[in-house]
C-alpha cells in the first residue's frame, strides 16, 4: 500500500512557476513508476508526466515540453513537477500517481495509487 500527498499547489500569474510535490508512504517507493495528471472542470483526466522507477527515464506529454520538469528524490521518497512559463490552460486539479506495472504509463488506468490532487489556477 502506498499513499500520496500532494502539496505546492496555489494560485500564480501567467507566465510564473509553481513546483508541486508528492510525498508518498510506504514500502518500496523507488520501486514505482510516478506520474503526474491534470484535471480541469468538464474535462477527462490528462497526462502530463511520468518518471520510471528504474532509470529516472521521464517522460512528458506535448503540453508539458520543454515547460514542466519531473524529478524523483528516492531518498524523500518524493517526486516533483517544476512548472515554468505557466498557463491559464495549465490551471487544473494536479494528481500525483504510483504504479508498479504496466506498458503505457501515461493512461490513468496504469497506476494503482493516487493522492488527493491539488489544485493549481493560473490567471491571465
Amino acid at each position: 500500500q502506498v499513499q500520496l500527498v500532494e502539496s505546492g499547489g496555489g494560485l500564480v500569474q501567467a507566465g510564473g512557476s509553481l513546483r508541486l510535490s508528492c510525498a508518498a508512504s510506504g514500502r518500496a517507493f523507488s520501486s514505482y513508476t510516478m506520474g503526474w495528471f491534470r484535471q480541469a472542470p468538464g474535462k477527462e483526466r490528462e497526462f502530463v508526466a511520468f518518471i520510471t522507477w528504474s532509470l529516472g527515464s521521464p517522460y512528458y506529454a506535448d503540453s508539458a515540453k520543454g515547460r514542466f520538469t519531473i524529478s524523483r528524490d528516492n531518498a524523500k521518497n518524493t517526486v516533483y513537477l517544476q512548472m515554468n512559463s505557466l498557463k491559464s490552460e495549465d490551471t487544473a486539479v494536479y494528481y500525483c500517481a504510483a504504479g508498479i506495472r504496466s506498458i503505457n504509463w501515461s493512461r490513468p488506468g496504469a497506476y494503482d495509487y493516487w493522492g488527493q490532487g491539488t489544485q493549481v489556477t493560473v490567471s491571465s
